[in-house]
């Protein structure tokens, strides 16, 4: 092969794997495939908040792989994904499911909260800016207009979703990461415990919350932090349900 083949051919291999400009990782390192996985990974997580996804369904990875039009390998990382952060249990020769946490994991994970909360709304206080205070008003108001129309899924996917855009405000990946995870699981607790008709998230308990971030009251953000999940707690009823498979398709098909 002449020297100008091979210069040829090694700029092709450049283009082959050349990386998105301003990105930080190394060429090699970028993957030509469409990122679907994260498309996945966000379809199953809102179809967790929402109670679309049940605890105790079976996620079979060849319906996944089917609805999503994806191979089964990507199906997998998105698995793990939701493994590492406990959404779902996988067992041998049985299959990946929705997790079904217990009565003492479920107090567990509102005991961490408890520990959480209060740190992120106490340097939420400290920074606090008129934007941060009319997008959590502007997200409460999104709550209610989900009341009016007694839209259950889009209730409990927004009340979780106020606890993470708190932890957001604070501007530490790390404890947003954490506050999502732990927002997921309570809502898989809520799935699991919560009466029908009694809501474990209120939108009064929220516009608390705010009032007092609003006004830079720091001990009084954290009393009704611990007070309203103290209160999405009490009115749990920490039985077992039977557990129901859902479908798949239906729930995961069309959003």
């Amino acid at each position: 092969m002449t020297s100008t083949t091979t210069a040829k051919a090694g700029t092709a291999r450049k283009k082959t794997v050349s990386k998105p400009e301003n990105s930080p990782l190394p060429a090699q390192a970028v993957s030509a495939r469409p990122m679907a996985g994260d498309i996945i990974y966000e379809r199953i997580l809102t179809s967790i908040m929402e109670h679309r996804l049940t605890p105790g369904t079976k996620l079979v990875e060849e319906k996944l792989a089917g609805i999503f039009n994806v191979n089964r390998t990507r199906v997998r990382e998105v698995l793990a994904r939701l493994s590492h952060e406990g959404l779902i249990t996988t067992i041998p020769n049985r299959g990946a499911f929705i997790a079904s946490p217990t009565p003492s994991e479920a107090r567990a994970i509102f005991a961490a909260r408890r520990l959480i909360e209060p740190a992120l709304l106490r340097h939420l206080c400290e920074q606090t800016k008129p934007e941060h205070v009319a997008q959590l008003r502007d997200h409460v108001a999104q709550e209610a207009q989900a009341r009016e129309a007694n839209d259950r899924r889009a209730i409990i996917r927004l009340s979780g979703e106020f606890h993470i855009r708190i932890a957001d405000m604070v501007d530490n990946p790390v404890m947003s990461k954490m506050m999502r995870e732990l927002a997921s699981l309570t809502c898989l607790i809520i799935v699991l415990y919560d009466s029908p008709t009694v809501p474990a998230c209120t939108h009064d308990e929220h516009g608390d919350i705010i009032n007092a971030i609003a006004a830079g009251n720091a001990e009084q953000a954290v009393a009704s932090m611990i007070e309203h999940l103290n209160h999405i707690e009490a009115v749990l009823d920490m039985s077992v349900p039977p557990s129901e498979e859902e479908d798949l398709e239906a729930v995961l098909g069309v959003m």
